[in-house]
């Protein structure tokens, strides 16, 4: 349970800071208001999941619709944080997989909204992803820093291949996790990312959301590849081993 309240509180947090960042406007003030009204929120407005069912989903004061990436972040906080519990236990790498979820979803906050991965939140986690990795180093050791390489030229490469398929902030933030998950993971994450992005693109140009060639956030579909990749990795390339050798 204290897993659960902590990943809805700092999922409401995660939605301010990828909503204020990259506007550069301060995380403490002024007070949280509605976007399109500008009423500043009540206390009761501001409890996370519960009011936007409250007021399903709108306004208290002019009524419009309140984005449902509120309470989605909310909520996959208050799972991933108990399930990243559950598999990696109370070791000192559950701070990074803590780490991680928090970085991911902050990320897809600022995605979603701006289509924009800002420097501020990547320089912010990469110099605690780099202490944690000191401390809680992968096997071998430089695999951090080849993981981060990986995550650099892995993207730039397939950025040059298709002449702009994948924007800046995208290569920096694989760059980032690269130090995280090592080469090996981070290699499977990019793969593993860009499936999952075709078949969010595919999907949403079949729905009529969006045009053929036309730009769409990538931050969710790196979001399900990397804790995809972090958590179930190694067996996924044991498994495609196997496969491979039979």
């Amino acid at each position: 349970m204290y897993f659960v309240i902590t990943g809805l509180v700092l999922g409401s947090f995660f939605n301010a800071a990828g909503r204020r960042i990259p506007q550069k406007t301060s995380l403490i003030a002024p007070r949280s208001a509605c976007p399109v009204c500008r009423r500043p929120l009540t206390f009761l407005e501001l409890i996370p999941v519960l009011s936007y069912i409250l007021q399903r989903g709108k306004c208290r004061g002019c009524k419009c619709s309140i984005s449902i990436v509120y309470p989605a972040v909310e909520l996959a906080a208050a799972l991933l944080f108990p399930f990243a519990w559950l598999q990696v236990g109370g070791e000192g790498e559950l701070v990074m997989a803590l780490l991680l979820i928090s970085l991911l979803l902050v990320a897809f906050v600022s995605d979603v909204t701006y289509m924009v991965i800002p420097d501020a939140v990547l320089c912010f986690f990469l110099p605690v992803f780099v202490a944690g990795r000191l401390l809680i180093p992968l096997d071998p050791w430089h695999s951090s820093i080849t993981g981060a390489a990986c995550g650099c030229l892995l993207p730039l490469f397939t950025a040059a291949v298709t002449k702009g398929g994948i924007g800046g902030g995208d290569v920096k933030l694989f760059a980032v996790l690269g130090v995280v998950l090592g080469a090996k993971l981070i290699v499977l994450v990019f793969f593993l990312s860009a499936a999952c992005g075709t078949v969010i693109g595919l999907t949403a140009v079949a729905c009529g959301k969006l045009k053929r060639r036309d730009p769409f956030p990538f931050a969710p579909a790196i979001l399900i590849g990397t804790l995809t990749g972090y958590f179930y990795g190694e067996p996924l390339i044991d498994l495609y081993v196997r496969m491979m050798m039979a």
